[in-house]
């Protein structure tokens, strides 16, 4: 099996307006994920608090 000990997942997530961002976004805290099943678990979470993807 191929390591993937490089490949990271990034997203910019605004609180104060429920968005996440795929993209640098200004005034977003930036999140790193270097675990994919880490990231998804997020990102479900993100979906099940309502929050808009950009």
């Amino acid at each position: 099996m191929e390591q993937t000990k490089n490949v990271m997942w990034r997203i910019w997530v605004d609180t104060t307006n429920r968005i996440v961002s795929f993209h640098e976004a200004e005034g977003c805290q930036k999140m790193e994920f270097r675990n994919h099943d880490l990231f998804l678990n997020y990102i479900d979470g993100f979906t099940g608090r309502q929050y808009r993807y950009q």
